[in-house]
C-alpha cells in the first residue's frame, strides 16, 4: 500500500508562489548586467540591415522592366529585412539600442517611415503590453485579443462568430496585419484622446510616407507602389504579427486576474522561447528569446544569445519549436481551470 501524497496547505502554496516570484525578480536584477549597448555594434547592425533593404528595393524597382512577377518576388523577400528594421525600431523604443535616448528616438522615428509605424504611438502601446502581459484585467492594447472559456460562453451568437473570425488564421495573419499596418497605423488608434504628441507622431509619419511614396510614384509611376512597396510591407506585417502571436499564444502560457497577476512571473512564464534556425534568428533579431526580453527589455537584441550561453536554465525554459508553433494556431481560449490555452472544440468538450 502506497503512502498518500500530502496536499500542501495554503500557507505552503503561498510560500512556493512567493519563491517563484523571488526567482523571477532575481532574474531581472541579474539580467540588468547585460543592458549596456555597444555604439559600434548597434551602428553596424543598423547598416547591415538598412543597406541590403534599400538595395533590394532598388533591385525590385529595376526588375519591373523585366517582369512584374520577378519584382514582386524580390519585394516579398525584402520583407524579411523590413522585419529586422522594425525590430531595431522596437529596441529603440525600449531605449536599448543606443545609450542616448534621443538617438534611440530619432532612429526609431526615421525607421517608422519605412515600417509604416508611428514611433511614439507604437512605443506607448508596446509599453502597455510589457506592463500588462498576461493580465486578464488589462487586455485590449498592444496584444492579440484572448477570451477565457467563460467569457466566450457568455457571448451572443454574433459575438462568438465575430471572435471566431478574429481568431481565424486568414484574418490574424493575412487580412489583419495589412489592416493594422496600412490603415490602423495612420491614426493613433487607442490613444486618440491621450495628447497631441501621438497625433503628431501619426501625422508626421504619414506626411513623410506621403512624400517618399509620392516621389516614387512621380519617378516610377504606380507600378513600384503596387509591386514593390505593397508586397514588402504586407509580407513584413504578416511575419511580424506571426512572431508576436507565438510569443504569448502557446498552450502553457500564463494569464491571471489582477489579484493573482505578478509582472515578473508573467514575463518569465507567459512568454515563449521560439527556437529558430540561425538565419531566421538573424532576421528576427533574436526576438524569439522573448521570455528574457520581457524580463529585461533594456537588453539590446544582439546580447540575448550571450544571456542564453551564460545561463543554460533560461535557454531551456519555455522552448517552442517551429513545428509546435504551428499547433498554436488552433488554440483560441484561455481555460482558467486547467490554466492552458485550448481550442474551440476543447472548450466545447469542457
Amino acid at each position: 500500500m502506497h503512502d498518500s501524497v500530502p496536499t500542501p496547505d495554503p500557507a505552503t502554496a503561498q510560500a512556493a508562489s512567493a519563491h517563484e516570484e523571488r526567482d523571477a525578480r532575481s532574474w531581472v536584477r541579474l539580467l540588468a548586467n547585460y543592458r549596456e549597448p555597444s555604439r559600434l555594434r548597434s551602428a553596424v547592425e543598423l547598416l547591415i540591415t538598412l543597406v541590403p533593404f534599400v538595395a533590394l528595393w532598388a533591385l525590385a524597382w529595376w526588375s519591373l522592366s523585366v517582369s512584374y512577377a520577378l519584382a514582386t518576388a524580390i519585394a516579398a523577400l525584402n520583407g524579411a529585412f523590413l522585419v529586422r528594421l522594425f525590430l531595431i525600431q522596437h529596441d529603440c523604443g525600449h531605449a536599448s539600442f543606443f545609450k542616448n535616448r534621443s538617438v534611440n528616438d530619432w532612429v526609431g522615428r526615421s525607421l517608422g517611415v519605412l515600417t509604416v509605424t508611428p514611433y511614439n504611438v507604437w512605443r506607448r502601446a508596446h509599453a502597455h503590453h510589457h506592463s500588462a502581459a498576461g493580465n486578464l484585467d488589462k487586455r485590449g492594447m498592444g496584444d492579440v485579443l484572448t477570451l477565457t472559456v467563460d467569457e466566450y460562453r457568455g457571448l451572443s451568437r454574433f459575438g462568438r462568430l465575430r471572435y471566431r473570425l478574429y481568431r481565424h488564421p486568414l484574418v490574424l495573419f493575412g487580412l489583419g496585419p495589412s489592416y493594422v499596418f496600412l490603415l490602423a497605423n495612420r491614426l493613433p488608434v487607442g490613444l486618440m484622446r491621450s495628447g497631441w504628441k501621438y497625433w503628431a507622431s501619426a501625422m508626421g509619419t504619414n506626411l513623410m510616407m506621403l512624400l517618399v511614396l509620392g516621389a516614387i510614384a512621380y519617378f516610377g509611376g504606380v507600378a513600384p507602389l503596387v509591386f514593390v512597396f505593397l508586397p514588402t510591407t504586407v509580407v513584413a506585417a504578416s511575419i511580424g504579427i506571426w512572431l508576436f502571436y507565438v510569443q504569448h499564444q502557446f498552450e502553457e502560457t500564463s494569464w491571471d486576474e489582477e489579484p493573482d497577476w505578478q509582472l515578473h512571473d508573467a514575463a518569465l512564464h507567459g512568454s515563449s522561447h521560439y527556437i529558430l534556425p540561425g538565419v531566421l534568428r538573424w532576421f528576427s533579431a533574436n526576438i524569439g528569446v522573448h521570455h528574457v526580453h520581457h524580463l529585461q527589455s533594456r537588453v539590446p537584441f544582439y546580447r540575448l544569445p550571450e544571456i542564453l550561453n551564460d545561463h543554460p536554465e533560461l535557454n531551456e525554459a519555455q522552448r517552442l519549436t517551429i513545428r509546435e508553433s504551428f499547433r498554436t494556431v488552433g488554440l483560441q481560449l484561455w481555460d482558467e481551470k486547467s490554466r492552458r490555452l485550448v481550442s474551440f472544440a476543447q472548450a466545447k468538450a469542457i
